[in-house]
């Protein structure tokens, strides 16, 4: 995790007094189409702007270099996010945290279990998440097991394959033997 990103988003919370933007991935279908005739998709970023006290107006627009520039620790927290999600598991998909609880360790720049377990002690004292930072300890190390789980049973189901397609060429292979005897049997008889 880079702690000097993580840093810099979890003490600076707005670039602008009473503005609140937010940085976003979403799904914008293109011109183009696909090979199998169906619309081809990609993900742009956008800016989500909204003034404080005024819930009727807001901005949502692909972001832009001058937004990028007008609100840096909102696109640094985009960032750190993006970067996260990459490596590790989105806190969305781990069980024991509720919304508020998530969007709380967003707030703080930590997007996934990951980077919850390897925050120092000390911070998530000081950000009061000390427990969610060792139930996801006991998650991650729950995880390594379940990984060694999981490539014996691959292993266990590729040799079992391997033995049913060995069963079959044998069959194959004795069929082809029992012709080989049936024939020879008959001209045997011929003779």
């Amino acid at each position: 995790m880079d702690f000097a990103i993580f840093e810099k988003v979890a003490t600076n919370k707005c670039s602008e007094e009473g503005v609140i933007a937010r940085f976003y991935d979403r799904v914008v279908k293109t011109d183009k189409i696909g090979e199998n005739g169906l619309p081809q998709f990609r993900l742009v970023c956008f800016c989500e702007i909204r003034i404080k006290d005024n819930t009727s107006e807001i901005y949502d627009q692909p972001a832009t270099e001058e937004k990028i520039r007008r609100f840096p620790n909102e696109y640094a927290r985009y960032q750190l996010a993006k970067k996260q999600v990459v490596d590790g598991t989105p806190l969305e998909q781990f069980a024991f945290l509720d919304r508020a609880e998530i969007e709380t360790l967003k707030i703080h720049g930590i997007y996934t279990v990951e980077a919850l377990s390897a925050i120092d002690t000390l911070k998530a004292r000081q950000l009061g998440l000390e427990e969610e930072k060792n139930i996801a300890e006991k998650f991650l190390q729950q995880a390594k097991n379940n990984k060694a789980v999981k490539e014996w049973q691959k292993k266990e189901e590729e040799y079992q394959n391997k033995i049913k397609l060995l069963e079959e060429k044998l069959e194959v292979l004795n069929k082809l033997q029992a012709e080989i005897n049936n024939k020879s049997k008959k001209g045997r008889k011929t003779k």
